[in-house]
């Protein structure tokens, strides 16, 4: 790494052993997660109960020195309950401003698809723009504004899915499996010691390894990595070969290409380089494009998955030296 992202190195390997302190493994979900923080995007996770989703954004957050809030996404939740309300003051004779969850730096934004799309869509605004609108007065929120939105794999009943638009807006998806046996009887062993996760966060043993006012300069030090040419043609490539593949109904957009560019500039400062290699690129293009393509329903029915056109499409691409 050379001197101006040296400080960026440094920071992502120092969260990433505070993370460690109650994350158990994972490695590849907290790298991910970093990306989609240090990038200034949003991460779409999705993992069945209990992996510790919850807790692998509160950690993030004590981590960056950043503040958390979670929203539990139900059918009857409303805009407002989103983006807060003006309350009427009776003894001033005034409006005051009630401020919703999205006045925060990390959103938990859990089972995001149990909401109707009109409360979807507030918070969607929200992570676009990053201000709120509320009695045509306009609130911007914080800089940091990251937005983790779960979704259970399993259970579609009484869901509303995430149109492909909105879907969109989400730079990556995060994919959390359980545990290994090695990982989840270390965790066995930590909550017989009295050092279950939620402990240690509570105890304050997971330190802030900057503050929240250093995120945007680190942000910057990203645009010191190095792109060749040729590795910007083949990131292109690449996305646009889901819009001409035969098992793909829809394909990635433009935004698509802008996402695995910003994300394998992320990755290469987590390998410890300045530069972006081939296999930066291969490894964020699951994580960037799964979410956004759509399968014709005659390879769906065939058990032909989007993790493997995917594969398909990498393995037929030249790839630079």
């Amino acid at each position: 790494m050379n001197e101006t992202t040296d400080p960026l190195k440094q920071v992502l390997n120092q969260a990433r052993a505070e993370v460690g302190k109650v994350i158990i493994g994972q490695r590849e979900v907290v790298d991910l997660s970093l990306v989609a923080i240090f990038t200034g995007h949003h991460a779409l996770v999705e993992g069945v109960p209990g992996v510790a989703k919850t807790l692998l954004v509160r950690a993030l957050a004590q981590t960056l020195g950043c503040a958390f809030a979670r929203i539990q996404f139900t059918p009857d939740l409303m805009p407002s309950d989103i983006t807060g309300t003006n309350v009427f003051n009776l003894q001033r004779n005034e409006f005051n401003l009630i401020k919703g969850p999205v006045f925060t730096d990390f959103l938990l934004a859990d089972e995001i698809n149990r909401a109707p799309a009109k409360t979807q869509s507030a918070l969607l605004q929200a992570m676009q723009e990053r201000m709120v609108t509320i009695d045509r007065e306009t609130h911007a929120l914080s800089p940091n504004f990251t937005v983790f939105a779960t979704q259970n794999p399993i259970e579609y009943e009484g869901t509303y899915p995430l149109p492909e638009a909105q879907k969109d807006r989400f730079m990556l998806k995060i994919s959390m499996g359980c545990p290994s046996r090695d990982e989840e009887f270390a965790l066995a062993q930590r909550m017989l010691g009295a050092e279950a996760p939620e402990s240690v966060l509570a105890r304050g043993e997971v330190r802030a390894v900057i503050a929240p006012a250093d995120l945007a300069e680190l942000r910057r030090q990203l645009a010191g990595i190095t792109v060749r040419d040729e590795i910007v043609a083949y990131l292109m490539d690449i996305v646009r070969a889901t819009r001409e593949h035969e098992a793909i109904l829809v394909g990635a957009g433009p935004r698509a290409t802008q996402s695995l560019l910003l994300g394998s500039r992320a990755w290469a400062a987590l390998a410890g380089r300045d530069f972006v290699t081939p296999d930066d690129i291969k490894a964020m293009s699951v994580p960037v494009l799964e979410h956004r393509l759509i399968l014709r329903p005659e390879f769906e029915i065939e058990g032909v998955g989007v993790r493997e056109v995917i594969a398909r499409i990498l393995e037929q691409m030249v790839v630079p030296r």
